[in-house]
């Protein structure tokens, strides 16, 4: 049984040292915590309770501020909506009207097309008839007589 007690004993030491190492390990941690806290300059002073209730009303009046600025938004927001809904059927109705329009003007076009050709065809027919006429005129007119030669008369001598 002698093993067993050295090796109780032994386990209790390592144990004992171990624990006494932890708290010389705390002990130096706060003392380096004190130390520090003692030699470091504080850069805020200590917020009270009157300057946080100062602060938080500052920030309530802020989010009344923003709030009102973000209803004010989504009505607007709501008339633009609307406008563009307008707009939109307005481009719809403008979009019909363009197409019926661009339908007129093709069918004006090619009315324009079918005159412009009925206009060529009656342009060669009168002048061809008129062509006709001139050589009608021509061949039925008998030729013009001869002008009269100038008389002369004897001169006198005396």
């Amino acid at each position: 049984m002698k093993i067993d007690i050295r090796l109780l004993f032994r386990r209790l030491v390592v144990a004992g040292v171990v624990v006494a190492s932890l708290a010389v390990g705390a002990a130096t941690i706060r003392a380096a915590g004190q130390w520090t806290a003692s030699e470091a300059p504080m850069a805020a002073p200590p917020v009270t309770v009157e300057s946080v209730s100062a602060q938080l009303a500052v920030e309530r009046d802020r989010t009344a501020a923003i709030t009102a600025r973000l209803e004010a938004m989504t009505g607007q927001t709501t008339e633009l909506q609307a406008a563009l809904e307008v707009a939109n059927g307005q481009l719809q109705q403008d979009t019909a009207t363009a197409k019926a329009l661009k339908a007129r003007i093709a069918a004006a076009k090619k009315k324009l097309a079918t005159l412009n050709r009925q206009i060529a065809a009656t342009a060669r027919q009168a002048a061809a008839q008129q062509a006709a006429a001139a050589r009608r005129v021509v061949v039925t007119q008998p030729a013009a007589p001869a002008a009269p030669r100038p008389v002369t008369e004897p001169a006198d001598d005396d």
